[in-house]
């Protein structure tokens, strides 16, 4: 498929003739919003490229090795893991779950206060009562309410709509829709219509009304109650646990399933320029000259770069407009950054799968970037004991974080591509400069420092240390202010976003055969991006008359499940395994 760089006429995608049809289609970017749709394209009959700037699939999706240790800093849950719902069965038909274990644990996230106190959110509703009625009796009423919520919507998961966007509903699909969640509707209106922050300060108890923000792991400020409800709902349902192999391997699978379909692929091909003649997307430029055509382009990459950089502002009308230039520089409207901080132990040490620190003005000023003081802490070892060695201990630190702080520091470009070993990469590690540098190790100490005083001792075991800011995220996916998840919901973007789409479809004014997709053309997540994958087939099939079609990989067998109670060793051994939708 592609051509030396001496010759310098543009390619087409699978060589095709000439023909009235659209047939052949560029995806730009190997995340799960690019792969899925490159799955989705070839189930329904189009010969398909990917072209991704990395040297692996993944995306935001990803780990990496040092030494012995496989570095996840991905999944600490996945929607749709489990069976009962139909986020599951997209997994399904992208391959991505088939021969594997999913591993399930009976708290979501534990929060512990700056005085030791800990609050454990399990996320069965009758686990989680009795422990909060343990901590504040006086708040007897409130703590029922949210625990009545969360029963209701156990229930109304299995009735959530993933498998057809709603843009492509017809009148009656609508209706049925809305009626499946009528016996909910109490439950999701109430906790549609009041902020998380609003609803934790009703507690009477300081911890419990501290803690309510931190059920997701980090304090989402514009996030109502339904979120917390939804992710811990799907968690106490078997369906928001991890896959076995992490988030790579979760990567690689849909890959895989994109390779046996016959897509094609293309790493460290980096686009520059959306192709357009006559108001039509015809294909990409590479970075090095190279020219590809296709019928349909779709770019499941950073949304900013595809209009402002890969268009050049072109084709936006008002709303897009509105969303790239003013937008999606106000602060809330996008996703943050995270840092992330790895601490790879030689030895065993027993600690919660997570738990998120509230933490003191002193501990948390020693974190550059961060937005609010607390970490989250995980051992990953409880997650993916197959990527570390036996008895050993992988610890994963994050908080949400600004780039700003970072850039002030750096010096150096947050992109370059260089020749390495006669072949150009996009991705390589580039020089900010020894204030960054200096950055990065205030961070690490003041981490290890608080690991220290939890776990006495881990400092003289340490195998592996690795830190990484929104700037790296920047380098290895080109994603707007390092953000992992796009669009943020519940606000002005995402709202505006989701009604532009269920309005117009994933286009742009004004210049046909383009679409997007992954988390550009919908508002964060895994199971989002790879919903979208599905979502741009459909509308692609229906402006080409065409029935869109599905089906579930049958090259594996399907995933079995394992719970595994909290306080057990991090290496799970024991508990039964069963099939998929026999628990």
């Amino acid at each position: 498929m592609l051509r030396s760089r001496q010759d310098r006429r543009a390619r087409r995608v699978g060589d095709t003739g000439p023909g009235s049809g659209r047939n052949t289609m560029i995806i730009i970017g190997a995340g799960l919003g690019g792969l899925s749709t490159g799955c989705y394209a070839r189930m329904n009959g189009y010969r398909t490229h990917i072209f991704e700037m990395h040297e692996i699939p993944g995306g935001c999706c990803t780990a990496w090795d040092r030494g012995d240790f496989t570095l996840d800093c991905c999944i600490s849950w996945l929607l749709g893991n489990g069976p009962g719902n139909q986020m599951h069965r997209i997994w399904l038909e992208l391959g991505a779950l088939q021969g594997k274990q999913m591993r399930h644990f009976d708290v979501f996230n534990i929060v512990r206060g700056r005085d030791g106190r800990a609050v454990y959110f399990y996320s069965d509703p009758d686990r989680l009562e009795p422990h909060l009625l343990s901590h504040s009796p006086a708040d007897a009423r409130l703590i029922k309410d949210f625990c009545n919520g969360l029963r209701a919507f156990r229930k109304a998961v299995a009735a959530y709509p993933f498998l057809k966007p709603v843009g492509l509903m017809g009148r009656w699909e609508r209706m049925r829709m809305m009626a499946s969640f009528l016996p909910y509707f109490q439950a999701i209106r109430k906790s549609l219509t009041v902020l998380m922050s609003d609803y934790a300060a009703r507690f009477k108890d300081p911890l419990l009304r501290e803690a309510f923000n931190f059920i997701l792991y980090e304090k989402h400020p514009a996030f109502p109650v339904l979120p917390s409800y939804f992710q811990l709902a799907s968690h106490a349902n078997r369906s928001a646990g991890v896959p076995e192999g992490g988030s790579f391997g979760l990567a690689r699978s849909i890959e895989q399933r994109y390779r046996r379909l016959g897509g094609d692929i293309s790493y460290n091909a980096k686009v520059e320029e959306i192709l357009v003649e006559d108001d039509r997307a015809v294909g990409v430029r590479l970075a090095d000259g190279q020219e590809f055509r296709a019928d349909i382009v779709v770019s499941a990459c950073d949304g900013h770069t595809t209009t402002m950089k890969f268009l050049k502002g072109r084709y936006l009308g008002d709303t897009y407009r509105r969303l790239y230039t003013r937008t999606i520089g106000e602060r809330g409207m996008v996703f943050p950054g995270y840092l992330t901080y790895f601490l790879c132990l030689r030895r065993r040490v027993d600690g919660a799968p997570c738990t998120t620190h509230l933490l003191d003005e002193a501990t948390a000023s020693r974190l550059i970037g961060i937005r609010h003081p607390s970490i989250n802490v995980q051992f990953r070892n409880h997650h993916y004991p197959e990527l570390s060695p036996q008895d050993t201990t992988v610890v994963y630190a994050t908080y949400f974080c600004d780039i700003a702080p970072w850039r002030a520091l750096s010096t150096g470009p947050e992109q370059a591509s260089r020749l390495r070993h006669g072949k150009e990469l996009h991705t390589l590690p580039v020089r900010h400069g020894r204030a960054y540098i200096e950055g990065k190790r205030q961070v690490r100490l003041a981490l290890t420092r608080f690991l220290e005083e939890r776990y006495p001792g881990i400092s003289d075991d340490v195998a592996v240390r690795d830190v990484s800011t929104p700037l790296t995220q920047v380098r290895y996916t080109g994603n707007y202010d390092g953000t992992v998840l796009g669009w943020q919901p519940f606000v002005k973007s995402g709202e505006t976003l989701e009604e532009e789409i269920k309005k117009n479809g994933p286009g742009l004014p004004g210049l046909s055969n383009f679409y997007f997709s992954g988390v550009w053309a919908t508002t964060g997540g895994l199971i989002r991006a790879a919903a979208a994958g599905r979502h741009v087939m459909q509308f692609i099939c229906r402006d080409d008359g065409k029935d869109f079609t599905a089906h579930i990989d049958d090259t594996a067998p399907p995933p079995t499940h394992l719970v595994i109670p909290v306080d057990e060793s991090p290496r799970p051994t024991a508990g039964a395994t069963v099939p998929d939708g026999a628990h």
